[in-house]
C-alpha cells in the first residue's frame, strides 16, 4: 500500500504509540495515508479505537514478522 510518512513505534509500550500516532499525524493533510509500525500487541485494539474516536480511517492492520503495521488515512 502507498503511504505518505511512515512512523516507526517499535519498543514503545502503551499509551506512547497513540499519543505519537496522534503527533505523527498533524502535521499531514486530509487524506494522507500514515504506515505506523509497533511492537506492542496492545496496539491493534488501541489503534482501531484510535481510529474510530478520532475520524481517521484504519485502512489496514497486519502482523509482519512480529510485528504490528497499521495504515492510518487522516481524516
Amino acid at each position: 500500500m502507498n503511504y505518505d510518512k511512515e512512523f516507526d513505534a517499535s519498543g514503545l509500550a502503551c499509551p506512547l504509540p497513540i499519543v505519537k500516532t496522534k503527533k505523527s499525524l498533524a502535521d499531514m493533510a486530509s487524506g494522507q495515508v500514515l504506515r505506523v509500525v509497533a511492537t506492542d500487541p496492545g496496539s491493534v485494539c488501541d489503534m482501531s479505537a484510535f481510529a474510530e474516536q478520532t475520524g481517521n480511517a484504519l485502512l489496514s492492520s497486519a502482523e509482519e514478522g512480529g510485528k504490528y503495521v497499521f495504515f492510518l488515512r487522516k481524516a
